[in-house]
């Protein structure tokens, strides 16, 4: 497997263009408080909540989103350094399978060994990327890896012990869509084209960087948390302002449908983004009023693709990528959701 080809200077070398993500940040931003303000005086009875009570709620989940992420995410960053600058060439490649179903299948396991939530697991995946790991074997990685992790196994088994088949459905269902996408993904006929430009020329810096180990674990260091931070943090507020713009009650009404509880479930797994070392014991609280199915989707989608998750995802995958990854999860996830349901 070959790295990431990187350019020579003066010949055509990738360019980070001119981002203006400030401006965009503050955009949204007041249109977040544009709306708040609208629901509040054209809806007034919509929440139970006045406007003050549930922005300062929208910025307490923010911030707690972020305190919880914040140290996987660090941790994923070194271990992404060590896998990059301090493990040899060829080691890890020497032990994988030739067979590229065989590769995608075995990295897919890789997260029992790295024992960080999703959002560790993003910068992990870009230490895969720019050690020259193919795109579909990184996100066959990137997917399953926040559900074969041994907390999250632990966590769900805890929360649920073998009741319903939850935590033997979480299991597979995450293998199977990682594998799936891996596959589907495999299949594209250009799948460096899946990257953004910005990574490509992380991948410059990166290779082309002088120095000893020390000082390449530095500027990798520098160089992965500028990526990743402001993603998390514009996730993290995100997830904090979906929460006090949807009204809860709204999708708990619909629980005891079980076709209808997985959409809402789905919708909360999304947005809810809670770290997946965790999220079983906050599924636990439907248990009662929501079918088994629906906890399985939540378990599976909020892990992968939720705002937070999107947001960190979307440094290094194009916009086209990720709507791809969205709708494969999201297909997946309901098919078993209901498969659950019939069994259940």
């Amino acid at each position: 497997m070959t790295r990431l080809s990187t350019a020579e200077p003066g010949a055509g070398a990738v360019t980070t263009p001119r981002r203006a993500a400030p401006a965009v940040a503050l955009g949204l931003g007041i249109v977040a408080v544009a709306v708040l303000f609208a629901i509040d005086r054209l809806a007034p009875t919509l929440f139970s909540a006045s406007l003050p009570t549930r922005a300062q709620d929208g910025m307490t989940l923010a911030i707690s989103v972020l305190i919880e992420s914040l140290p996987f995410v660090v941790l994923g960053v070194a271990l992404s350094i060590v896998v990059q600058v301090w493990v040899p060439p060829g080691v890890i490649e020497r032990w994988m399978p030739r067979r590229a179903w065989a590769r995608r299948a075995v990295l897919s396991l890789l997260g029992m060994l790295v024992p960080v939530c999703e959002c560790g697991n993003v910068p992990f995946a870009r230490g895969l990327l720019i050690r020259g790991f193919s795109v579909p074997e990184t996100l066959t990685f990137l997917i399953a890896a926040p559900i074969v992790n041994p907390i999250v196994i632990l966590t769900t088994h805890q929360a649920f012990g073998w009741d319903g088949g939850i935590l033997v459905a979480r299991l597979l269902g995450g293998y199977a869509i990682a594998n799936l996408i891996g596959w589907l993904y495999s299949r594209h006929p250009d799948p460096d084209g899946l990257l953004t430009d910005r990574f490509r020329g992380t991948c410059d810096l990166v290779v082309n960087e002088p120095g000893g180990r020390g000082r390449r674990s530095l500027t990798q260091f520098i160089i992965e948390l500028r990526a990743v931070m402001p993603a998390l943090i514009i996730g993290s507020a995100l997830a904090g302002a979906v929460q006090v713009l949807i009204p809860r009650d709204t999708l708990l009404a619909i629980g005891s449908n079980p076709v209808l509880s997985i959409a809402a479930m789905t919708a909360l797994a999304m947005t809810v983004a809670i770290c997946s070392n965790v999220d079983a014991f906050f599924a636990l609280s439907f248990a009662s009023t929501f079918s088994p199915g629906s906890l399985v989707v939540f378990l599976l989608v909020g892990p992968l693709i939720d705002i937070k998750m999107l947001a960190l995802m979307r440094t290094t995958f194009t916009t086209r990528a990720l709507a791809g990854i969205v709708t494969i999860v999201l297909l997946s996830a309901f098919a078993i959701g209901i498969g659950v349901n019939l069994l259940a």
